[in-house]
Order: C-alpha cells, then structure tokens, then sequence
C-alpha cells in the first residue's frame, strides 16, 4: 500500500525567503521518505531594512505580500495538504512584524509563525541528521542565516548542547555585529569543545551549498580547512561585479557569501576542527518534518 501526501514549508528568512514542497511517501514495510518536490526562493532580504532603521519598508512588505501570493497558488497547483510558514530573525525584531504578518494572513491567507532563535534550532534538528553523521563522532552542528546563527553540539548521534547568536550575513554585511557577541560565541563554543576528544563541523545554509556544489566534491566528503580558507581569500580578491561576472555568483549570493565563510571559519577554528560536511539541510526540511511528525502546528491549504 502506498500513500503519497504533500506538505510545504515556508521560511523567511533575514535574506531570503523560501517555499519547500515535499512529498511524503508512505509505503508498508518500509521507513517513510521525505522527497523534495520543488523550491522557490526569493532574495527579499527583510533584515537590511530592519536591522538597520528597525522596521521593514513599505517596498518589501509590499514584495514579501506579492511572494505570498505566489506561493499561495502554487501551493494550490501542487494540491499541498498541509503547510507551516516560519519567520526568523528580521521579523521577530522588527518594529512592525506583527503589522506585516496580519496584513500576510489578511491578504494572502497565509499564518506567519514569528518563531525564537532556539525554536528555530530544534525545528532544524528535526531533520534527518542520523542519515549524515557517523555516530563514533562528534560534530559541530553550523546553521548560518541573514540575522542569526545557530549552533549546536552533537555526541553519539544526539543534540548536548545548542545556542543561537545574533551573527549573521546581513548583519555583518551592515557592521552591526559587536565584537562582545563575537566574543560570546567564541567562549561558548571553546567551552563546550573541551568536553570531546575531536570535532567535525556541519554546516548548513544556502552559502556553504553553493561552495560545496563549486568544490566539486561528492555527497559525503567533507570540505577541508585549507580549501575553505583559500576560496575564502579568493573570493576576498575579486570585487563584488566580479564575483557576479567572473565567478557565476547570483547578485544576492555575490555580497553575502564572504561574510557566511567568515562564521563557519570561525566555527572550525575556535572548536579546532579541519573538516566540514555539508548534510544540505535547513529550516524548511525541519518544518517538512515537524509537520509530519506533529511536533509543530500546521495549517491545511
């Protein structure tokens, strides 16, 4: 017997904002699966306007509505039973939020969940990470967004300890992260690493897969620290209109990418790992199955 069901996920982010629909296969006798179906991402990049003046702009409400709209229809034409959308970082600190997410559920008949940094961190954990790490190891768990980053440390297959910080792309694009949460998070993560042997890093967010889809290497092999540091420093060469000309970066890839490798280096550096593996998992995979496994509310489309 198979039963196939589809469940989207919505995530909007400090940068961008993203619809996941997934199917859902159900077959007797065998584990369920989870099928990415299709995905949409917009670079709206709500946190430049909050982050800096407080509240998000008449522009980008107006822009966030119309992606709402969208994804209402095409959540329609793919016939998705059920659907969660999440907001992150920009949202929870703008003046307006609230504004803005009533205005979404008036007009676009969609429910914007305004959900906190460790909220966020479990909704991720919530993926299917067992199917990428190795249990004898420990990792370094590395999820880095527009606002914020959440990091979590992993022994023997489970979440010990996990903290999200106020670093982020878009943040740190604008020079309004302050060396005191650097310093935080350095202390927090060099704390926690005393308590294991050796460390990996995993790293998670649309700038570290497109490094890992450029590095050429095959699902599973890590990225090492030399190599991330050298595409680091070439990246740092290369002028914005270059990254976009010379290197095939997309525009809203081409700034926020330098400032993404500086976080997971910092992550490798201070827990003193010399690899990172990139599961290619994020907020929306977890709210697929947070969905699924009713540990969050949903909505029918």
């Amino acid at each position: 017997m198979l039963s196939i069901k589809k469940y989207a996920a919505i995530d909007i982010g400090s940068n961008a904002v993203r619809l996941l629909i997934s199917n859902i296969i159900e077959e007797k006798g065998k584990p369920v699966r989870f099928r990415k179906n299709a995905l949409v991402r917009v670079p709206i990049r709500l946190g430049a306007d909050v982050f800096i003046k407080g509240k998000i702009s008449k522009e980008n409400t107006q822009r966030l509505l119309d992606t709402m709209l969208a994804f209402k229809l095409l959540m329609k034409t793919h016939k998705v039973e059920k659907y969660k959308a999440c907001a992150t970082s920009a949202m929870r600190e703008s003046d307006n939020g609230k504004k803005v997410v009533d205005l979404v559920l008036e007009q676009a008949g969609i429910s914007i969940d305004v959900i906190a940094g460790e909220e966020e961190a479990a909704i991720i954990a919530a993926t299917d990470l067992n199917k990428f790490i190795d249990k004898s190891k420990n990792y370094l768990y590395v999820d880095v967004g527009g606002g914020s980053s959440e990091f979590s440390f992993i022994h023997k297959g489970k979440q010990e300890a996990s903290k999200s910080f106020r670093i982020g792309t878009v943040r740190l694009l604008n020079d309004i992260v302050k060396k005191e949460t650097w310093d935080e998070l350095e202390q927090w993560i060099k704390t926690n690493v005393k308590k294991y042997e050796k460390i990996d890093v995993l790293g998670s967010g649309g700038n570290i897969n497109k490094i890992f889809k450029i590095s050429g290497k095959s699902m599973g092999k890590p990225l090492n620290y030399f190599y991330l540091t050298s595409y680091y420093r070439l990246l740092q060469s290369y002028s914005y209109e270059e990254r976009i000309t010379e290197l095939s970066l997309n525009q809203d890839r081409a700034d926020v990418i330098i400032p993404a490798m500086r976080i997971y280096l910092s992550a490798m550096k201070w827990s003193g790992s010399k690899y990172l593996y990139v599961p290619k998992i994020g907020l929306a995979d977890g709210i697929i199955k947070s969905i699924y496994y009713e540990t969050v509310s949903s909505n029918s489309q």
